[in-house]
């Protein structure tokens, strides 16, 4: 029997950030209209859909072999699994999202402890009610449904807890942040009897290396360039790269062809650099893995 490795694609906020990086890593997913088991292009691969904060839970019974969740989620679940690798890849920011604890910008609470007695809204209870446990401080903590904000406008709660990047939708609500619970990141795990299993650990490896080297592609650019042998060295001070750039001599000449990799954001500077220098034939490309 053709062995399968069962891997689950987060639905909701990462879903589309998901199957681009897939993508970039060489396995196109091809989703369905309300079908929860998109295609792959890959026969030893089946893919199921199922929202971030129930993956860890599948994943840990082994309903699926790996799949992509929140670091949050899983120890929202306190899911025992294996975590494969980090995969950070928010279309917002490239930042770990922030679980934090927001009051109105007028609120006398201030820290932790000022919550003793008071009520909470959030849609990681398991997680926020062990964190005040392990404080001794006594809350109630309630589960959200969303729209977790408008829970203390209207006085349903004294704080949430809620997840951000940057605040701005916080402190939009008319909210102060007074303290960070955790940081969380895309975690890419894995079950522990599949983890052990030899094929489908390789399988996941796989999978592991070429995802994160899409993602350390993401705004990373190869440069190209002709330099004369009386130009090279300072060609070479110029120039920024992983390692040393790669010179090549031209065929009888004394002319060389220098290859680099560079951050995109000091390209618009550096070209000009180059050229002043003696550069010339400058060719900028982009990337999709380095490895």
């Amino acid at each position: 029997m053709e062995k399968k490795l069962k891997l689950g694609i987060p639905k909701g906020s990462l879903e589309k950030a998901t199957m681009e990086l897939f993508e970039k890593s060489g396995w196109r997913i091809n989703v369905h209209h309300r079908n929860y088991f998109p295609d792959i292009d890959d026969p030893e691969i089946e893919c199921a859909i199922c929202r971030a904060q129930e993956m860890s839970r599948y994943v840990e019974q082994g309903i699926l072999d790996c799949g992509i969740t929140g670091k949050d989620w899983i120890l929202e679940n306190n899911s025992d699994v294996h975590t494969i690798t980090e995969l950070i890849y928010s279309k917002v920011s490239k930042r770990p999202a922030r679980w934090v604890l927001a009051v109105p910008a007028d609120s006398n609470i201030k820290r932790l402890e000022d919550l003793e007695g008071k009520k909470i809204a959030t849609e990681l209870v398991n997680f926020t009610k062990r964190y005040f446990a392990e404080r001794g401080i006594n809350v109630t903590v309630e589960f959200s449904w969303g729209a977790t904000e408008a829970k203390v406008v209207q006085g349903l709660a004294d704080a949430i807890v809620e997840v951000t990047e940057t605040g701005s939708t916080i402190r939009a609500h008319g909210l102060k942040i007074i303290h960070e619970l955790m940081q969380s990141t895309p975690q890419f795990i894995a079950n522990h009897e599949s983890w052990n299993d030899p094929w489908k650990r390789k399988k996941m490896e796989q999978l592991a290396i070429m995802l994160k080297g899409a993602l350390r592609a993401h705004k990373l650019v190869g440069l190209k360039m002709n330099v004369a042998r009386e130009n090279l060295d300072k060609i070479v001070e110029i120039l920024p790269s992983l390692n040393a750039p790669t010179i090549s001599p031209l065929y009888q000449s004394d002319w060389f062809a220098v290859e680099t990799v560079v951050s995109e954001d000091v390209v618009r500077e550096l070209i000009p650099k180059l050229l002043e220098a003696g550069a010339q034939g400058i060719i900028e490309y982009a990337l999709n893995k380095v490895i």
